[in-house]
C-alpha cells in the first residue's frame, strides 16, 4: 500500500522526534582538558631589588597571548604608581576589540614607584587578560594578581623569623613566639584561614584559602591528602604565580601566599561512579608582623557531581589556636571572591525534554505571535482539505528545524572560535536589528494587501497557490525562529545551558529538539483530525482577518525600532525609516508592474538595491552614549562593584536584561518596576544592580558564562552571608523574588 508523500513526510517526522529522545544512548559527552589554569598560561614572576622601580615578568605559555591594552596597575596604601614601561606589541585587528596588541612567549614590564614615610611593604595589584589561540579558542576574563613584597631597604627580615617560631611551635616549644610590632589581636584560625573545595569536573579539585589582610600561609608547608579514597590519589598541585618570596636566613627562600590562594590540583584514578571524595588539607600560617599558627588539619568532603562548594572543618585533635594567647574576636570576614563554575549536570535526555518543552511554551510568547499569526491564517486557508492542511504543517516544521539547526551550528562553530555568543546576541548586531525590522514592515504590507508574495486567497486550490504556500510555509517557520530569539521560555533556560556545554552533536540534538517543540501545535493540527474540527471554517472573513493580523506585525516593526534607538541613536532609527520607505516604494512598484515589460521589472530592481543605501549608512554609525538612563535605586553591573558590596555583606539582587529582550522587559512590567519589589529591597537593604547586554559586553557575558545562562534574562540573588549566588528562573513572579531577597537577608 503506497501512502501519498505528505503521509510519508509525517511519518519521517515522527520517527525524527523517536529518534530525538533515543539518543541519549548514542552520543557521549566529551570534554576538552587542554585549558591551562590562568595563572599557569600566564606565569608572573617579580623583582622589587632594585629602589623605586618593580619588574615584572610572564612566561606565556605556547598557543597563548597577552593583551598589551588590558594590563592595568592598581596601587595599595602608601604607594604611588608612575607609567608602566611595556614594549611594543604585535599588532593586529581583533574583531571585537578593534585595532590591538599582543604578546606571545613572554614580556617584560618596569613599574616605577614612590612610597610615603613610614610604608614598609610594596602592594600592588595587577590585572591582565588573554586568550588561547588554537583549538579550542577561548578568551580569559580579566585576572587579577595581588603583589604584597618587601621594599628593597628593609629586606624581608620577620619573614624568617616567623617561619622560625612556626616550627619551633610545631617541635613542642610552647613559649611563644609572637613578633613585635602588630597592632592588631590574631583572628582565630577558623576567621584567619577559611578553606573551602570544590570539584571543577570529577577529575580536577580547586582549592581556596580566603585570608584577611596581613595572613599569609607558607607554600612548602601546605600537605594535601585523600582520606578513604579508594585508591585514588592526589597530583602535584599546579602552584600558581603571586607568591611572595622570604629570604630566611636558615632555610634560604622560602614563598608564601597573601590574600587569596586558589590551589588546582588533580586526582589520579579512575572516579567513575564516584559521588564524593574527603580531601585533608594541613597547613601553615601567621599573621604578618605578628603571631604564627600551629599546624592546621581541615577536612573537606567534596561532591564529584554537582561542583558544590565544601566548606572545611577543623580535624578533632588538630591544634586551633595560635601558640601566643589570644582574645575570640568577630571579626569581619574576608571579601567574597570571584564565581566559581561549576560542571553542567543536566542529561541529555533531560536537556531533550526541557528543549521540548520550551519549545511548546514559546508559541505562545509575545515575540512569536506575530509571526504565528500568519501561519494561524495559512491553517484557516486550507479548510477542511486534510492533504492542504499536512502540507501547510510540514512545510513550516521543515522551515522550523532547518533554521534552528543553522543557528545551532552558527553558534557552535563561532564559540569554536573563540567567540562569547549566548542566546539572542545576534540581536546585538543593529544592522541585524533593521533588516528584521524591514523584514517585519514587509510582511505586514503583504498581509493588509498591499503587494502580494504568493497567490490571492480566492485562488488557494491551483497549482500555482499550493506551491507557493509551501514555499510561504516554510518561510513563515525560519522567520518564527529568527523573532523567537529574544525570548527565553520557561525550561529553556536548562536546555540552551546543556547546549552551549555539550558536545557538538548534543547540542544540535538539543536545537532540533526546540524546532520540535515549536512545531508541534501545528503537526498536531494537521495530523490529528479532532483537533482539526475545532478550526473554523473559511470564508470572505479570512481576508479581513489577514488584514487585522498585519498590525501585530507593524508592532513588532516598531519595536524593533525602539530597540535600535537604544543602540546607535537618532540618526540610526532615522536611516531606518528611510530604508523603510524605501522597501514600500519598492513593494507598490512590484504590485503595480505585475505582468508588465522587462522595463519595469528593471526598475523594480533598482527600487529595491536603493534600500541597501541607507542600511550601509546606518552599519557606520557609532554606538550610542549614554543610551540608558540611569534609574533611581538601580546601581549598573560591574564585578568590582558586586565583589565590594559582597564584602560588605550587602545582599545584592542582579538582574541581567537587554532591551531586546522580550522575557526580560515583561518581568520588568510585571515585577522589578513595581512597588512590591522596592519595598522588599528596602526591607532587606538590598542593592538592584542591573547589567545592560543590549550592546556587547564582556564582563556581562563573564557573568553569564559563570552561571552557566545561554542569554539573559538572568537573575541572582547574593546573599549577606556570602556564598555563591542562588540563581531564579527566568520568569519571574513577585513572590518568588520577594522570599528570594527575604532568605538572602538572613
Amino acid at each position: 500500500m503506497r501512502f501519498p508523500l505528505h503521509d510519508r513526510l509525517g511519518h519521517c517526522l515522527l520517527t525524527l522526534l523517536t529518534l530525538l529522545l533515543a539518543a541519549p544512548a548514542a552520543f557521549a559527552q566529551t570534554q576538552d582538558d587542554n585549558i591551562l589554569p590562568v595563572t599557569e598560561a600566564y606565569q608572573l614572576s617579580t623583582d622589587a631589588g632594585t629602589p623605586g622601580v618593580l619588574k615584572l615578568h610572564w612566561t606565556i605559555a605556547p598557543d597563548y597571548y597577552l593583551y598589551r591594552g588590558r594590563m592595568k596597575f592598581t596601587a595599595g596604601a602608601g604607594v604611588t604608581l608612575g607609567a608602566a614601561q611595556l614594549p611594543p606589541g604585535e599588532k593586529h585587528d581583533d574583531p571585537y576589540l578593534g585595532p590591538v596588541e599582543t604578546y606571545h612567549h613572554g614580556v617584560d614590564a618596569s613599574l616605577p614607584y614612590t612610597v610615603a614615610a613610614g610604608t614598609t611593604r610594596l602592594r600592588v595589584d595587577v590585572q591582565y587578560q588573554g586568550c588561547h589561540e588554537v583549538e579550542p579558542k577561548i578568551c580569559y576574563p580579566p585576572h587579577t594578581e595581588h603583589l604584597d613584597l618587601k621594599l628593597p631597604a628593609k629586606a624581608a627580615a620577620g619573614g624568617g623569623k616567623a617561619l622560625g617560631a612556626a616550627l619551633q611551635q610545631l617541635g613542642g616549644n610552647d613559649s611563644g613566639g609572637a613578633l613585635t610590632g602588630t597592632s592588631s589581636t590574631p583572628l582565630p584560625p577558623e576567621q584567619a584561614f577559611r578553606f573551602t573545595a570544590l570539584a571543577q569536573d570529577p577529575q580536577h579539585l580547586l582549592l581556596r584559602w580566603t585570608m584577611p589582610k596581613d595572613y599569609y600561609v607558607y607554600r612548602n608547608h601546605i600537605a594535601l591528602k585523600l582520606k578513604n579514597a579508594g585508591g585514588l590519589t592526589l597530583a602535584t598541585p599546579a602552584w600558581p604565580a603571586g607568591g611572595v618570596v622570604h629570604q630566611d636566613a636558615q632555610l634560604g627562600s622560602v614563598t608564601v601566599y597573601f590574600g587569596d590562594l586558589e590551589l588546582p590540583v588533580a586526582i589520579v584514578g579512575h572516579t567513575a561512579g564516584r559521588r564524593q571524595v574527603t580531601l585533608e588539607a594541613s597547613f601553615l600560617g601567621c599573621q604578618d608582623g605578628g603571631v604564627c599558627y600551629p599546624l592546621i588539619t581541615r577536612d573537606a568532603t567534596v561532591d564529584l557531581q554537582s561542583g558544590a562548594v565544601a566548606n572545611g572543618v577543623t580535624v578533632p585533635g588538630a591544634p586551633t589556636a595560635p601558640f601566643a594567647g589570644t582574645a575570640s574576636t568577630d571579626a569581619a570576614t574576608a571579601p567574597a571572591g570571584p564565581l566559581q563554575t561549576s560542571p553542567i549536570q543536566t542529561s541529555l535526555f533531560a536537556a531533550l525534554l526541557l528543549a521540548l518543552g520550551g519549545g511548546l511554551i514559546l508559541n505562545l510568547m509575545p515575540c512569536v505571535l506575530p509571526v504565528l499569526s500568519l501561519k494561524a491564517v495559512s491553517l484557516l486557508e486550507s479548510g477542511e482539505n486534510p492533504a492542504r492542511r499536512r502540507r501547510h504543517a510540514l512545510a513550516y516544521t521543515a522551515g522550523v528545524l532547518v533554521s534552528f539547526l543553522a543557528l545551532g551550528l552558527g553558534i557552535l562553530a563561532l564559540r569554536s572560535a573563540g567567540h562569547a555568543l549566548g542566546w539572542g546576541t545576534q540581536l546585538q548586531q543593529p544592522l541585524l536589528v533593521a533588516v528584521l525590522a524591514c523584514v517585519i514592515f514587509a510582511l505586514g504590507l503583504s498581509m493588509s494587501g498591499v503587494v502580494q508574495f504568493g497567490a490571492s486567497l480566492g485562488n488557494v486550490g491551483s497549482t500555482l497557490a499550493n506551491r507557493g504556500g509551501a514555499t510561504g510555509d516554510f518561510f513563515t517557520g525560519v522567520l518564527a525562529v529568527v523573532v523567537a530569539s529574544p525570548c527565553t521560555a520557561p525550561y529553556m533556560g536548562g536546555a540552551l545551558a546543556y547546549a552551549f556545554a555539550a558536545p557538538a552533536a548534543n547540542a544540535l540534538l538539543v536545537f532540533l529538539m526546540l524546532g520540535v517543540g515549536l512545531a508541534l501545535p501545528f503537526l498536531a493540527i494537521a495530523y490529528i483530525p479532532a483537533l482539526a474540527r475545532w478550526l473554523p471554517k473559511p470564508g470572505r472573513w479570512m481576508e479581513t482577518l489577514k488584514q487585522v493580523l498585519a498590525f501585530p506585525m507593524y508592532l513588532t516593526a516598531a519595536w524593533l525600532a525602539w530597540v535600535l534607538a537604544n543602540q546607535r541613536g537618532a540618526d540610526a532609527v532615522g536611516l531606518l525609516l528611510v530604508a523603510l520607505v524605501l522597501l514600500a516604494l519598492a513593494l507598490w512598484w512590484f504590485e503595480r508592474s505585475r505582468g508588465r515589460g522587462p522595463l519595469r521589472h528593471a526598475l523594480t530592481a533598482l527600487l529595491a538595491l536603493t534600500v541597501l543605501a541607507p542600511l550601509y549608512l546606518l552599519a557606520q554609525v557609532p554606538a550610542a552614549t549614554g543610551a540608558v538612563a540611569a534609574q533611581e535605586g538601580v546601581l549598573a553591573y560591574s564585578p568590582q562593584k558586586l565583589a565590594e558590596l559582597r564584602a560588605a555583606n550587602t545582599p545584592v539582587f542582579v538582574d541581567m536584561t537587554a532591551d531586546w529582550c522580550i522575557t526580560c522587559k515583561a518581568n520588568e512590567h510585571a515585577v522589578l518596576d513595581g512597588a512590591t519589589f522596592r519595598a522588599a529591597l528596602k526591607r532587606n537593604g538590598a542593592v538592584y544592580m542591573k547589567g545592560d547586554w543590549t550592546n556587547e559586553d564582556p564582563a556581562i557575558t563573564t557573568f553569564l558564562q559563570q552561571y552557566h545562562s545561554p542569554g539573559v534574562p538572568l537573575y541572582v540573588v547574593f546573599s549577606k552571608g556570602g556564598g555563591a549566588g542562588r540563581q531564579l528562573p527566568t520568569v519571574l513572579t513577585t513572590a518568588m523574588v520577594e522570599r528570594a531577597l527575604d532568605e538572602a537577608a538572613r
